[in-house]
């Protein structure tokens, strides 16, 4: 795959990018009014963006329609009269889940008065996400960097993504691959626009350490996170 800040790709049936060299590997695939036989080397992250589907597991077989997502670890079939795209982490032993539609607002703060939800959340610290990034009319965005690659589709409304080597259009159906540490920005006129966008890490969630269960059993009027963590702190 070439160096280059941004990749975009139009919905093509089938494999579109790969990224095995990366610390992250991920792979960027699609659907378009046929099958896509996903294999058994990962969890699959899907966004239906046009259309009805239906995806095949060893946990069933579930009807999807436009604006939903999932993800689904191993193999599995997705397919139907519309169009999506696939971002597949590879290596990686996630949880299947289904969700959507989208929500119109996101429901997280974000740079420069965008929002953000996270529709797909890592089930431990560290692990992948997906979410919807929503950008309102006459945004201009401060330039930035990601410590890991991000992989999206835009969703509806227009705008650009800059970068030091040129600008490009961003519209309904357009995938793309922001490399790591790319710098650029993202500006919208007259449209608000929508976002998918899959991080192939996170640095927050759950820990062994911290997690609503363990943090909410209380023990003598002490989170039981706190008494593990004294009980570790005192045999060492």
């Amino acid at each position: 795959m070439p160096d280059k800040t941004f990749l975009p790709f139009r919905i093509t049936h089938g494999n579109l990018a790969e990224k095995t060299d990366d610390a992250f590997p991920s792979r960027l695939s699609a659907w378009r009014n046929d099958a896509l036989q996903l294999p058994c080397d990962g969890t699959h992250f899907g966004y239906i963006h046009e259309g009805s589907a239906t995806i095949e597991t060893s946990a069933g077989i579930f009807p999807l329609r436009r604006g939903m997502y999932f993800a689904a670890p191993s193999a599995c079939r997705i397919g139907g009269s519309g169009q999506g795209v696939v971002i597949t982490r590879l290596g990686y032993n996630g949880v299947f889940s289904l969700g959507g539609p989208l929500e119109p607002r996101g429901r997280l703060r974000y740079i420069d008065g965008c929002t953000d939800s996270l529709l797909i959340p890592p089930q431990m610290s560290g692990d992948p996400c997906l979410n919807a990034l929503y950008f309102p009319a006459h945004v201009s965005q401060t330039e930035h960097t990601h410590p890991s690659a991000r992989i999206g589709i835009v969703v509806r409304g227009r705008g650009e993504c800059l970068t030091p080597e040129r600008t490009f259009s961003l519209f309904p159906g357009l995938a793309f691959i922001i490399r790591a540490e790319g710098r650029h920005s993202f500006r919208t006129a007259e449209e608000e626009m929508l976002v998918v966008a899959y991080h192939p890490d996170s640095d927050s969630g759950p820990t062994h350490e911290s997690h609503p269960m363990i943090n909410r059993t209380i023990v003598r009027g002490i989170s039981a996170s706190q008494i593990e963590i004294i009980r570790t702190r005192k045999g060492s």
